[in-house]
């Protein structure tokens, strides 16, 4: 079995580190690595040649790889490319139309989508959603810390006691849930929202107050994430976040909705009444956003209101970030191919459901 790892082109991860390639290995697999694909991970060419990897180039890796392994970076172009019998594995986001997954169906090219994994206790070791949500949770906090003109924790000084930031984080989500315990270590006063009642428990162990609007719709099959919402809720949901964030320094956001445009949760009339000083970090700006008034990958300003967009702030930790995807990618290979490409468990819920062309020929089918 020979593995190809793709260098990314947009993020700062690396499919596989040196680490999990000795295991790989043991397991008799061949591992080519594109040139400088680790680099911006911290880990140097001469890192992966020390466990028995070889650098090769990108077009080494589309022709001579059984298995393909990236984060999300491959163009179009390149889909053609692809050894027709080999298997790309990635996050692509193909639960919704593009271009991209176009050419997978077109082409015929095996592709399992790791934004599709099912929540479920099997998948557990695989969810690369989760793991870097977590990540993503944590830095937006530090992110928000660094922003914010103020203490986080309560302080008492010579020159009096200044109060604990008031933090309110929308979506409790494995990346709201890290916020919540992040942003309580650093010993801000911390409120959550979430559609979703089951998490009230765990918001409030985190010693967060849970913020509820009754009458929320809930869907057990929905695999654990949020629903759309009915218009009457979602007026008083609206007011709801507007007067508790006006109050608070720090709004971190993180409500997304599977293959939907993020929820609109802070309107402009809620930045335009925010303390000077204050910061809001939307984490689901690539998606809508759920700020009106923030712009992916970009940092503003409006009446002193700091808003940063960013959706993958894991990026920030590129050599953590880089070891959980690749634990992830291992597991997920040892589950999918433990007895070769002959016997990949199709009726499994976790092939049926990231492998493409398996879900199209299904589709069409019905």
């Amino acid at each position: 079995m020979v593995i190809g790892v793709l260098k990314s082109k947009n993020d700062t991860l690396v499919a596989l580190v040196p680490k999990v390639i000795t295991k790989l290995i043991n397991e008799e697999a061949q591992i080519l690595i594109e040139t400088e694909a680790g680099l911006k991970s911290n880990y140097k060419d001469s890192a992966y040649e020390e466990v028995g990897a070889k650098i090769v180039s990108r077009s080494e890796i589309f022709s001579d790889s059984d298995i393909i392994l990236t984060f999300s970076d491959i163009e179009v172009e390149e889909v053609p490319l692809i050894n027709k019998e080999a298997y790309l594995i990635g996050k692509f986001n193909t639960g919704i139309d593009s271009e991209l997954k176009t050419a997978f169906i077109t082409n015929e090219t095996n592709v399992f989508d790791l934004d599709l994994l099912p929540r479920s206790t099997i998948a557990q070791s695989m969810d690369v959603l989760s793991a870097l949500a977590s990540l993503s949770g944590y830095k937006a906090v530090v992110l928000a810390a660094d922003n914010y003109s103020g203490y986080f924790p309560m302080m008492t000084t010579s020159a009096g006691t200044v109060p604990p930031a008031k933090v309110m984080i929308l979506g409790a989500g494995v990346a709201g849930l890290q916020a919540i315990a992040t942003a309580r270590r650093l010993g801000g006063s911390v409120e959550a929202f979430d559609v979703r009642s089951s998490v009230k428990e765990e918001v409030q162990s985190l010693g967060a107050r849970f913020i509820e609007v009754e009458g929320a719709q809930e869907d057990t099959k929905a695999g654990g994430y949020a629903i759309e919402q009915s218009e009457e809720y979602i007026q008083k949901q609206k007011e709801l976040i507007h007067q508790t964030a006006i109050k608070a320094d720090v709004v971190i956001t993180s409500a997304n909705i599977p293959n939907k445009k993020a929820p609109l949760l802070i309107e402009k009339r809620t930045i335009e009444q925010m303390k000077p000083g204050s910061v809001v970090i939307d984490m689901a700006s690539a998606t809508g956003g759920n700020v009106e008034l923030s712009e992916n990958n970009k940092s503003i300003e409006i009446n002193g209101v700091r808003i940063i967009g960013d959706s993958r702030l894991f990026n920030q930790m590129g050599t953590q970030a880089s070891h959980f995807y690749a634990n992830n990618l291992y597991n997920f290979l040892k589950f999918t191919f433990k007895d070769g490409f002959a016997g990949i468990p199709y009726e499994s819920e976790i092939v049926s459901k990231t492998l493409l062309q398996i879900k199209e020929k299904i589709s069409t089918v019905n």
